[in-house]
């Protein structure tokens, strides 16, 4: 009676095993690399103070210079261009974006404080011609990028490119560049500007004089 033998498995070469394992990893890898997993359960802080004016903005008087000398008066503080706070979009989204003139008067940075976010691969900051409900769909014609996000949580600083207007910019948005998709954003809302006091100085003087006749056998 011939034995019987059972078959063995087949197994795959190993020129196809290692190319197809490499592969795997490589898959594996760019896998993370874009989706970035663990930073669902990370946190970044970041605080930073609102800029001061540059030492520059104050002149100081020459040296040597003949006739009457003048103090020159301290720059102004900073001023809110706009303002608005965030509403979720891909992301719980929370705090308030400003946008501010810095006492120098040259400088404007976006100011965004109490944010409170999520971390993602590749989140930019940026200026939307859009409101922030149309943002959620995209940036829009003519967005600004002003950077990186530093952090998901805290109080941090953007400068405003040279040269644009942030007047011309709806809203701020917290933007996932890698996924294409609206963290959050906020509405930014113009802010009332305060006459300066020489403005009210000016109007003062320019109102007309009351004059008062006296009539005889009057009071």
């Amino acid at each position: 009676m011939s034995e019987f033998r059972k078959p063995r498995p087949s197994r795959l070469p190993r020129r196809i095993v290692l190319p197809l394992l490499l592969a795997l990893v490589v898959a594996a890898g760019a896998g993370l690399y874009a989706f970035q997993p663990w930073k669902a359960f990370t946190t970044t802080t970041v605080n930073e103070s609102l800029p001061a004016a540059s030492p520059s903005a104050a002149a100081s008087p020459a040296v040597g210079a003949t006739g009457p000398s003048t103090v020159p008066e301290p720059p102004a503080g900073p001023t809110d261009l706009a303002r608005g706070g965030f509403v979720s979009h891909e992301h719980a989204t929370s705090g308030t974006a400003r946008t501010v003139r810095l006492a120098d008067g040259g400088r404007t940075v976006l100011r965004l404080e109490d944010l409170a976010t999520s971390e993602g691969p590749d989140v930019r900051v940026y200026l939307s011609r859009r409101d922030a409900g149309a943002a959620e769909a995209g940036l829009g014609q003519g967005a600004v990028e002003l950077g990186r996000l530093k952090g998901n949580r805290g109080n941090q600083n953007y400068a405003v490119p040279a040269g644009t207007d942030p007047v011309g910019y709806r809203s701020v948005v917290i933007w996932c560049a890698r996924f294409s998709v609206s963290f959050g954003a906020a509405d930014l809302a113009p802010v009332a500007m305060p006459s300066p006091p020489a403005a009210r100085e000016e109007a003062g003087r320019a109102r007309p004089a009351v004059v008062q006749f006296a009539v005889p056998g009057h009071p």
